[in-house]
């Protein structure tokens, strides 16, 4: 994208060059140039993640790497991998907690703002960087993490109509970008699966998040490893749109402004879990980020660090709140993992209820 022009500028043009453009198309535009232009995270940006919030975080997924690294026998050669790596927190906690356990592993960040990598690049500097999931090594097991990566991925959205389903489109009215039915019956399975639902029901769907995880889970499932997906999402498909903005902490429309806000949609772990398995992947959860890491000992952590640095005892008790109540990042965000078929099951997760 030239530097000289906005993402509303570029949709717009796109728009009134082509017609209403798709969702998913306005999605990619609008988050490229919001990630290239800017550090959305933090107090000062737009949203928190949970790497942010505590050290806990990314020591528990550390230790949940390497419980899974140790019960396989410790393979001298492995991969970490993370998908949309932010700053490099995450990775920096959990791989000092790998160390600890002997599991050195060579370090790759999926990652295409440039402004992110040189916030990764001051704390990881021996990492390799990649564009997409395709130039990752095939030598060895992937450890895969992905802390808040598909929710950025572009959505489909489908709406009852009485003509039939449509493709939610986006056009211009005036100086407004709007979200409209497109103009052409679709022959899909969404249609098919979707008789009798009322007028005006939006089905969601996000190919991209399907695309990606297929090649993942086959990579997995040929060099052996596991991927870790963290995220806000829902275990069941449903209707409705999820998708959402935010820009300064706060929500706004999906539709004001676009390269200025974080655009992101709820993720269909139901889809993902069904797209690891036919990849041959022995899946487990989705559970709650809070009994997850409950499950992993935060509660025995957050004690520790408050002995530890009695002076921050109070906002330890504060992250580990925000982490797993219910009320916060514990319920909303759920924790899912798919690991081939010849690497242990991985701690975590309630079996037999899935």
């Amino acid at each position: 994208m030239p530097d000289n022009q906005s993402a509303a500028h570029i949709l717009a043009e796109k728009i009134d060059r082509e017609g209403p453009i798709s969702l998913s198309d306005y999605m990619g535009v609008a988050n490229a140039a919001y990630y290239a232009a800017k550090d959305p995270i933090g107090e000062d940006g737009d949203f928190v993640t949970a790497p942010e919030v505590s050290q806990m975080f990314g020591e528990l997924v550390g230790i949940w790497l390497s419980d899974l690294w140790l019960r396989k026998g410790s393979p001298a050669h492995v991969h970490y991998v993370e998908l949309g790596p932010g700053r490099g927190t995450l990775a920096a906690d959990a791989l000092r907690s790998m160390e600890k356990f002997g599991c050195k592993p060579q370090i790759h960040f999926v990652e295409t703002s440039p402004l992110l990598k040189a916030k990764q690049t001051a704390l990881h500097d021996s990492a390799a960087w990649h564009e997409s999931i395709d130039s990752l090594p095939t030598d060895a097991p992937l450890m895969v993490v992905a802390n808040e990566f598909f929710d950025a991925l572009p959505v489909e959205q489908f709406v009852s109509t009485e003509d039939g389903w449509r493709r939610h489109m986006v056009a211009r009215d005036r100086n407004k970008f709007v979200a409209v039915p497109g103009m052409h019956a679709i022959e899909t399975p969404v249609s098919k699966s979707s008789a009798g639902l009322p007028l005006g029901t939006i089905l969601e769907s996000s190919p991209a998040s399907v695309q990606i995880l297929g090649d993942l889970s086959h990579r997995i499932a040929k060099q052996g490893g596991a991927a870790l997906i963290i995220d806000y999402g829902y275990d069941r498909p449903g209707t409705g749109s999820t998708l959402q903005a935010v820009k300064d902490h706060m929500p706004i429309s999906p539709f004001d402004s676009p390269g200025t806000s974080d655009l992101t949609a709820h993720v269909d772990f139901h889809s993902l879990s069904n797209i690891a398995k036919t990849r041959l992947l022995s899946v487990h959860g989705p559970a709650e980020q809070g009994q997850w890491l409950k499950a992993l000992g935060i509660d025995h952590r957050a004690k520790k660090l408050a002995e530890a640095v009695p002076k921050q005892a109070e906002s330890i008790r504060a992250a580990h709140h925000r982490l797993t109540h219910v009320d916060e990042m514990g319920r909303l965000f759920r924790v899912m993992a798919a690991t081939s078929m010849d690497w242990p099951e991985p701690e975590g997760f309630v079996y037999g209820e899935n």
